[in-house]
């Protein structure tokens, strides 16, 4: 039996969100000319918040905004490892750390399935001691990284389609796997329902009434 212990990571393992985080601490420290463009961010907000655009694009409008279009990642990789540090150390639960220390420990393959990107999850899956990585990738052209979304966010659904993908490319079975997952927001039901044993860890109000009605164990970390 294949045990796989799959964990969200956005307000999961993290207290708070990491990617507006991720954005202004490369811009800051690599062309600080472009936190003058953050306002424009907030434009970008309010037409997601009234649907003129997509979740994805709002991304991919951000990253661009930010970083750039196209951008070469050995560039910044030094900033992204120092970003993944601060984000351990001072963004995270230790409760979720432990958790995850306990599953190895219990031979479970650690897997990371989060919509942020690859870009900067990778980094602190890494250091996190996580052994697979299920995230948002990134279109490339001539070695440089484009802000453009390749293939689907890893959100809702499109995340339980990837582990799907991911686990076929493996060779795993879902019948031969004794699957844990652990999330805070009701768009990763899709996840928690596939798998074995479902965790609801800081649940937004919504999850925290599907676990509940579903008889899910609730995790508060503090």
């Amino acid at each position: 039996m294949d045990k796989l212990a799959i964990y969200d990571m956005d307000r999961t393992i993290t207290r708070s969100g990491t990617y507006t985080p991720f954005l202004l601490h490369i811009a800051r420290r690599r062309a600080p000319w472009r936190l003058l463009l953050a306002p424009f961010a907030l434009v970008f907000m309010a037409a997601y918040g009234v649907k003129l655009i997509s979740r994805s694009k709002l991304k991919e409008l951000n990253l661009a905004l930010l970083i750039g279009g196209r951008f070469d990642q050995s560039e910044i990789q030094g900033l992204i490892d120092d970003y993944a540090a601060k984000t351990i150390a001072g963004n995270s639960y230790g409760e979720a750390i432990a958790q995850v220390e306990t599953d190895r420990k219990a031979g479970y393959r650690l897997v990371l399935a989060t919509a942020s990107y690859h870009l900067y999850v990778d980094a602190i899956a890494a250091q996190l001691g996580f052994d697979d990585v299920i995230a948002t990738g990134l279109e490339t052209q001539n070695g440089a990284v484009l802000a453009r979304i390749d293939g689907e966010n890893c959100y809702d659904d499109a995340k339980l389609r990837k582990i799907k993908a991911w686990m076929e490319r493996e060779g795993l079975a879902r019948e031969n796997c004794d699957i844990r997952a652990y999330s805070d927001h009701i768009s990763d039901v899709p996840m928690l329902e596939y798998a074995g044993h479902a965790f609801a860890t800081n649940p937004s109000a919504a999850l925290r009434a599907e676990a509940q009605k579903r008889g899910w164990p609730i995790y508060d970390w503090q």
